[in-house]
């Protein structure tokens, strides 16, 4: 076992990535379903175009080398829009009958409000999959702490553990959030 952290990016491209990959579809599928939407694609299209997307993500990833300097989502993004207008080809569907304008409009990736809304919805996502991995009391310290911000003290009476308790919980759910999404963000 690795006792250093390894991004998701990296382990999807280690043997056996079938965690990894679980975790990149749960964390990316409702990015990839809301682009879908803004491009006027509807149910069952938008699955399909989903699922087309991954399968090509699944043949991209042993080739990808993950740059800092270049946005990882700014690759899903090209891959995505080039999957919409192959399925507007084969639905013979004329370019200039479908607004594809939020595609080219969509702010760059270093862009603040593009960055904030996207790093909002990995790590919601993230966290919904995560506290199923740790004790009740664990994730209550720590969601109360820090997303209701609520001062310690207060946050161990309410639960019943010490001060320090709280500090502890914080500090291993937001370690593991954070080795969750590393390159992700």
């Amino acid at each position: 076992m690795h006792t250093t952290p390894v991004s998701l990016l990296v382990r999807l491209k280690q043997p056996e990535p079938e965690a990894a990959w679980q975790r990149f579809v749960e964390l990316y599928t409702p990015l990839l379903f809301f682009w879908a939407r803004q491009a006027g694609v509807g149910a069952p299209d938008d699955a399909d175009l989903v699922q087309d997307v991954l399968a090509l993500l699944v043949q991209k990833m042993p080739g990808f080398d993950y740059d800092p300097q270049q946005s990882f989502r700014g690759w899903i993004r090209t891959m995505m829009r080039n999957r919409i207008r192959d399925l507007r080809r084969r639905h013979h569907v004329p370019e200039a009958a479908v607004d594809e304008s939020w595609l080219a409009e969509l702010p760059a990736p270093k862009d603040d409000a593009w960055e904030e809304e996207h790093r909002q919805l990995l790590v919601s996502r993230a966290a919904e999959m995560m506290q199923a991995s740790f004790h009740e009391t664990t994730w209550r310290a720590c969601w109360e702490s820090t997303v209701n911000e609520r001062p310690a003290a207060e946050v161990a009476r309410m639960l019943g553990i010490s001060e320090n308790a709280v500090y502890i919980a914080k500090g291993r759910v937001l370690r593991r959030l954070r080795r969750e999404l590393e390159g992700l963000l």
